[in-house]
C-alpha cells in the first residue's frame, strides 16, 4: 500500500471529536483536514529512493568497553555512550514503522547495528508516541535484555508499556527532570503531536531529552516543526554541546511543516540552541514524506554553505561519532 494511502486511511477512521489532552506551548495544531490529505494524495509525487550505504566503523569499537562515542543506527536512533552511562534513544529495530507487520512504511536500510548486538544499556528515551519513534517490539526486547535500563517516556506513554510488562519505566511532563548515574535529563517542549490508535490523539506529550553531566550536555531533539521552544531550552538548561536534530519527512512543506522541519529549519534550532555541534537524524530510514530519500542531505550541506562557522553534519549509520 502507498504510503500516502496508508495514512489517508488511518485519517478516515480516526475520530475527529475526541478532545486534546495536550497541546503545543504556541498553540500550532498539526490537525488536517480530510481536503488537506485528499490534495497531499491526488499530488501523486513519488520520491527517487536511493538507499545510502551503511559504514562499518562502528565495528572496530568495543561497545561495551570503549566510551565517549555516538552512533546512528538509523531514523532517530543512537547510542550514545558518555562518561560510561549507555543511552539509546527512539529505539526502533523492526521492520516496519506501523500497527501492522505487512503494511505501512518498511525500513530502507536495516539498523546499523543489530539489537542483540548492542552493549548493556542503561537508559532509553522516547520523544513522542508515533510508530517510527516509539517501536513496542523493540523496547520489549530491550527491556528482557536489560533488566537494569530505565526507560523515560512522555507523560501518558507509561500505561503502553505497563501494559507489555516493560520495567522501570518513568513518566514526563515538559521541564520535569531525573538524576540518573550521573545525568540530569530534562524533558523538554517541541512543536509537535501524538496519536497511535483511534481515539487517542494527543492524549500523551511529545519531546526533545536533554542531558547534563557536570559541564557537559547534548540534546536529542525527537520530531518536531519549528518553534521558539529551543530558544527556551537554552535559556533554560543552558547550550549543548552536542544536538541531535531531524532533517526530514518535511515534503510537502505546506501539510508537513508544523510538524517536521526542513533541513533549513534544522540549521536555525542549532543556532537557537547555540549548540557546539549537531547531526542529522530522521532521514533515509523509512518512506514517510515526499522527499527524495538523500534530498536532506544535500538540502543541509547546501545550508551550512552560508554557516560555514557551524559544524552540522549528517553522517552515515554506523559511523563512530567521537564525543569529545
Amino acid at each position: 500500500m502507498n504510503m500516502k494511502k496508508f495514512l489517508f486511511v488511518i485519517l478516515l477512521l480516526s475520530s475527529e471529536l475526541m478532545l486534546a489532552e495536550y497541546k503545543n506551548t504556541n498553540g500550532v495544531a498539526s490537525d488536517k483536514s480530510f481536503g488537506d490529505m485528499l490534495k497531499w494524495i491526488r499530488s501523486d509525487i513519488e520520491p527517487v529512493i536511493t538507499k545510502i550505504e551503511l559504514s562499518s566503523e562502528w565495528q572496530n569499537l568495543d561497545l561495551s568497553k570503549d566510551d565517549n562515542y555516538a552512533i546512528w543506527i538509523g531514523h532517530s536512533t543512537f547510542l550514545i555512550k558518555k562518561n560510561g552511562v549507555t543511552i539509546l534513544t527512539d529505539p526502533i529495530f523492526s521492520n516496519r514503522a506501523s500497527p501492522l507487520r505487512n503494511i505501512g512504511p518498511k525500513r530502507l536500510i536495516p539498523p546499523a547495528i543489530p539489537l542483540d548486538e548492542l552493549p548493556s544499556i542503561d537508559i532509553v528515551t522516547v520523544s513522542h508516541n508515533h510508530y517510527d519513534h516509539l517501536d513496542i517490539r523493540s523496547l520489549k526486547k530491550l527491556s528482557k535484555n536489560n533488566p537494569q535500563a530505565i526507560f523515560l517516556v512522555p507523560a501518558g506513554d507509561e500505561k503502553l508499556l505497563k501494559r507489555k510488562k516493560i520495567r522501570n519505566v518513568y513518566a514526563f511532563d515538559w521541564w520535569k527532570s531525573i538524576e540518573h548515574k550521573g545525568f540530569e535529563i530534562t524533558f523538554t517542549p517541541v512543536q509537535h503531536w501524538s496519536k497511535r490508535s483511534l481515539f487517542d490523539r494527543n492524549k500523551s506529550l511529545w519531546g526533545g531529552w536533554f542531558f547534563k553531566h557536570k559541564d557537559y550536555s547534548f540534546y536529542h531533539a525527537g520530531d518536531t516543526g519549528y518553534s521558539k521552544d529551543f530558544i527556551d531550552t537554552k535559556i533554560k538548561l543552558g547550550s549543548p554541546k552536542y544536538a541531535f536534530i531531524p532533517i526530514g519527512a518535511y515534503d510537502p512543506e505546506w501539510f508537513m511543516a508544523e510538524s517536521h522541519v526542513n533541513p533549513e529549519d534544522a540549521v536555525q534550532i542549532m543556532l537557537d540552541l547555540e549548540a557546539e555541534k549537531s547531526f542529522g537524524m530522521h532521514w533515509a530510514t523509512f518512506v514517510l514524506t515526499d522527499e527524495d530519500t538523500i534530498e536532506p542531505k544535500i538540502r543541509l550541506e547546501k545550508a551550512m554553505m552560508e554557516h560555514k562557522n557551524l559544524e552540522f553534519t549528517s553522517v552515515v549509520p554506523g559511523t563512530v561519532i567521537n564525543l569529545e
